[in-house]
């Protein structure tokens, strides 16, 4: 099996050269035609003796054979086998993005199937690996703000950090402009010199009492840090029934459908960035890809091809068979004129 792996990445530099191996059948029908021309004839008593099979007489031809297959192995070294190592690397200067995402009780709302949450994070890791050379952070709000992933090009974690996000990790609520805040500190800390954040959420504020950073003011900070901030707001024209957890009990909220889009339009118009209403799976589908066109990464593809020669074995092999033909002619199959 391991034979046939390798046989399988072997490519030939100079195939042209493959079509010489036909020659080798070819060969050994003039060799044994010229065998039969050639038998002498001469007179004895009996022709017993020549019907004795022996060891030796069995391995007459195998010298033969074995400077045909030298000389197959020759035209296969010839021919340059190759193995092909491919690799391709993307370079070039990225974006700093962070994904703000609201991880409230309303993003349990079906409207979205099967939820708006599971939604968002379908298209949201879609939307990250798209980008490959973009350092991309996570920050999920609710009635609090987290950093859910830091700033990073390791994607793979942060699709794992996005597939597990859920309905009840924080404190219930909305707090817009704390998650706005959070993901611009995350962003000053790169040395990136395009910085976007990228704001999801269903509802408006609906901050606790202990709220430490308004939307206006977190507003403010990402004008100061000139970060871009698209914004979206989630949901369909229609308020709708969502399960609600709060203080781990389910309750039912029948008017959650409410987005301030003044604001949120607000939010991106003074950052430089814009806002989309996203109705339904399509549109967010819709939304991510023009936030990607508008975007655009400078992504060099360096693609890097190592080719490993592997004619030493077939010269080896070559070798192997016309000392084993050598040996055994002028040894144990030895004969005499």
């Amino acid at each position: 099996m391991m034979l046939y792996d390798w046989l399988q990445q072997i490519e030939f530099a100079n195939s042209w050269l493959l079509p010489f191996l036909l020659m080798l059948p070819v060969f050994a029908w003039m060799h044994f035609k010229s065998l039969g021309a050639m038998q002498a004839n001469f007179t004895v008593s009996t022709a017993a003796s020549f019907k004795v099979a022996t060891w030796k007489n069995k391995l007459v031809y195998l010298p033969f054979w074995l400077r045909l297959l030298a000389i197959g192995c020759l035209i296969l070294a010839l021919a340059r086998p190759q193995i092909r190592n491919q690799q391709t690397q993307n370079k070039g200067e990225g974006i700093a993005i962070v994904l703000c995402i609201d991880v409230s009780g309303s993003m349990l709302s079906s409207d979205f199937y099967p939820t708006r949450l599971e939604v968002a994070k379908e298209v949201a890791a879609n939307f990250v690996q798209s980008r490959p050379v973009d350092q991309i952070g996570l920050v999920i709000f609710s009635g609090e703000s987290y950093t859910q992933f830091p700033i990073s090009t390791d994607h793979e974690s942060l699709l794992e950090q996005i597939k597990g996000l859920k309905s009840g990790m924080l404190e219930d609520g909305t707090v817009i402009g704390e998650g706005l805040a959070t993901s611009v500190d995350r962003l000053s800390r790169s040395k990136l010199k395009s910085k976007v954040v990228v704001l999801l959420t269903d509802g408006k504020e609906e901050a606790p009492d202990n709220r430490l950073i308004d939307p206006y003011t977190a507003l403010e900070i990402a004008k100061a840090k000139k970060v871009k901030v698209y914004t979206i707001g989630m949901g369909s024209a229609d308020a709708v029934p969502v399960s609600e957890m709060k203080n781990r009990k389910a309750t039912i909220n029948a008017n959650t459908a409410f987005i301030d889009e003044d604001l949120l339009k607000r939010i991106a118009s003074q950052t430089g960035g814009e806002y989309f209403r996203a109705k339904d799976k399509e549109g967010l589908q819709d939304i991510y890809r023009q936030i990607d066109r508008l975007e655009k990464s400078k992504v060099e593809v360096v693609s890097h091809t190592r080719f490993q020669e592997e004619f030493i074995y077939f010269m080896a092999a070559c070798l192997f068979f016309l000392i084993l033909e050598m040996i055994l002619k002028y040894t144990l199959i030895r004969t005499f004129p």
